[in-house]
């Protein structure tokens, strides 16, 4: 018998999870598979790119080639409930949401690992690209992936302590090629499975066609105007634009106009020139500090406002331990309330906060 725990996989028929699930009976742990069933709208189930017929087919091979127990489990009601309603009720507010970080804390580190501690398992794993690092007193660091380009710190900054003490992350250490080398060596049939970048519930559509059907007060025609009030156009929905978006606006002018910012209360667009975009200070809301005491005091970081962002120098100001302020060293043009700010100090993750509003 095995003398290492147990550890509960979460698995997707992807490659990442599938070569997860290999490293870990690799290395002698007891290990169970396990795949969620999400929640797609009825006759879309095969097009949600996460749990598709085909995609729980193929991990259950994995799982068989592997000879470890595979079931799935059921989270389409609070998928629908938490996730679904919460992208929703985002663009309803004027935000551009980020689902996969409320799926994350909520649903894979939620339902799914009450679960998976319920079967007694001392860990749960996952095929993301991050790592984790235990200090002497115990409390675990989130480091960044070894493989730059697939680094995914930034969705799982969201994550407690709890969750970082209990979970695992082989396939962090590893780069792209070197994990889909190693699903060929095993005979993996998923080793060549391309990744995909899509919101998994909008099952390959388009969001505001998604919208339209499950929100429609969200698409409510109104004016477009400039930045000195004048009504120069009609928009489609503030939830069809995004802030420096410049294609789609249907107005014609001499030189490109961007979206600059959207006022609910008016059911306004506001556009301008290039000049008329960006900024350098921003408030984090509902911040989740990864470190063992939220900083009082201003101090320095990068930050990334988006998943594929590059990083930008910046002063952190905490104003409580839920909130702060960040004063980047630079302009940036696309800061979106919704969007997750994430502050890193080199490889090591520091947590993450809700952008709300600027200046």
């Amino acid at each position: 018998m095995s003398e290492k725990p147990t550890v509960v996989v979460a698995m997707s028929g992807g490659v990442d999870s599938s070569v997860t699930a290999g490293l870990l009976v690799e290395q002698g742990y007891r290990v169970i598979g396990m795949m969620l069933r999400l929640w797609s709208e009825a006759g879309k189930e095969d097009t949600n790119r996460c749990c598709t017929p085909d995609a729980m087919s193929q991990a259950r091979r994995v799982a068989a080639k592997l000879g470890i127990p595979f079931y799935a489990l059921d989270v389409q009601k609070p998928f629908r409930e938490i996730v679904v309603e919460s992208f929703l009720s985002g663009y309803a507010q004027g935000i551009t949401p980020n689902p996969c970080l409320l799926c994350n804390r909520k649903i894979r580190w939620g339902v799914l690992y009450e679960e998976a501690r319920s079967l007694g398992a001392e860990y749960m794993a996952t095929g993301h690209y991050v790592r984790t690092r235990t200090r002497e007193n115990g409390w675990v660091n989130l480091l960044r992936g070894m493989d730059a380009a697939k680094d995914q710190s930034y969705v799982l900054s969201v994550l407690s302590q709890e969750h970082l003490q209990h979970s695992l992350f082989p396939v962090g250490e590893l780069s792209k090629p070197e994990v889909r080398e190693l699903a060929r060596k095993w005979g993996f049939s998923v080793a060549d499975r391309p990744d995909s970048q899509d919101l998994c519930f909008l099952a390959g559509g388009d969001y505001r066609d998604f919208l339209t059907r499950h929100a429609p007060e969200t698409v409510n025609p109104g004016e477009i105007i400039d930045g000195d009030g004048k009504a120069i156009g009609q928009h489609q929905g503030l939830a069809y634009y995004t802030i420096g978006q410049r294609k789609g606006l249907g107005i014609a002018s001499a030189k490109p106009l961007y979206v600059v910012a959207k006022l609910i209360g008016s059911n306004q667009l506001v556009v301008g020139e290039k000049e008329a975009l960006g900024g350098q200070t921003f408030t984090a809301v509902d911040f989740n500090w990864l470190l063992e005491k939220a900083p009082d005091e201003p101090f320095s970081a990068e930050v990334k406002i988006r998943y594929k962002a590059r990083e930008v120098a910046a002063l952190i100001s905490p104003e409580t331990d839920k909130r702060v302020k960040i004063h980047l060293q630079e302009s940036l043009r696309d800061i979106t309330p919704g969007q997750q700010a994430v502050l890193y100090q080199s490889d090591l993750c520091l947590g993450g906060g809700m952008i709300s509003e600027m200046g």
